[in-house]
């Protein structure tokens, strides 16, 4: 997308439109499937218009923090959430990777924990951390093809997200030759410069499968994730909560939260239950970033 024109693909072809007024509000994202009608040869002046979207089997969204009660949907249909870490240069920042897992789970995709760098830091100290989630976790080094990750993209749609100077745009010019994304360096500080500032999907040219690469960025707001919906995907400490009191933070036993005694009584194994209230905190907690 670019100043109001979208770039879509039709067969073989590529087709601009613009997004007709009858969708009043409806905005059009990265991954949607939409309708087209008018010109849609894909000449170079031809431009066609955007007149329905597709119904989305999946949205991840975001908010700009915490408090904010605008829910931004970065990509539509999309199938796993890609978390871009570097293990050096600049270093890991677990907040950011229990945000963006919450929003993975939120948004019914399945999380891949992709850490780069691998030539300059090892993962063992980072991966402790999440031990409790049987995360999925793939590794890269900048003097080596990414190959593993490469099978992990195969034959689905996905999303790269993580903090500029990470690597994510140097992933992507791997994984799809030709797609020229901006690189960067990482400042003395151990931040990055912004250097993708477009989402934009990326067909794997050797197999069915497109990568979404997206913009980086500083925080992950998740103000439209509650401690309910974040239950919801663990369902086996799910049915325990039907003791709680009403508005339950699911924090503490102190506060009246029933999983504490369902774990107790050996429905689900400790260890899920402290993965969940992790990954619930960092929905509060802002210090990470």
């Amino acid at each position: 997308m670019d100043r109001g024109r979208y770039t879509c693909r039709v067969g073989d072809r590529t087709v601009v439109a613009m997004r007709a007024r009858e969708l009043g509000r409806k905005s059009v994202v990265v991954g949607d499937r939409v309708h087209l009608v008018g010109d849609t040869s894909g000449g170079p002046d031809a431009l066609a218009r955007i007149v329905r979207i597709g119904e989305r089997t999946s949205s991840l969204r975001r908010t700009a923090d915490d408090d904010d009660p605008y829910e931004r949907v970065i990509v539509a249909n999309a199938d796993q959430l890609v978390i871009v870490t570097a293990l050096a240069d600049p270093p890991p920042r677990t907040g950011f990777i229990d945000r963006c897992l919450v929003a993975a789970y939120a948004a019914g995709l399945d999380a891949l924990l992709c850490l780069t760098k691998a030539d300059l830091a090892t993962p063992d100290e980072l991966l402790a951390n999440y031990a409790d989630l049987d995360l999925q976790v793939v590794t890269t080094r900048h003097d080596a093809h990414p190959d593993e990750l490469r099978a992990r993209l195969a034959g689905k749609v996905s999303v790269l997200v993580g903090h500029s100077g990470v690597g994510k745009s140097t992933l992507v010019n791997a994984l799809v030759p030709g797609a020229a994304r901006s690189t960067g360096v990482v400042s003395a500080i151990g931040k990055g410069r912004h250097t993708s500032t477009s989402a934009v999907a990326l067909e794997l040219p050797d197999g069915p499968g497109w990568v979404v690469d997206t913009p980086g960025v500083r925080s992950f707001g998740l103000a439209h994730v509650s401690p309910a919906s974040l239950l919801d995907t663990f369902p086996d400490l799910a049915d325990g909560s039907v003791d709680c009191p009403p508005g339950c933070s699911h924090l503490s036993a102190a506060d009246g939260c029933a999983l504490d005694r369902w774990v107790a009584d050996g429905h689900a194994p400790e260890r899920r239950l402290v993965a969940y209230r992790r990954l619930l905190e960092s929905r509060t907690d802002l210090d990470p970033f």
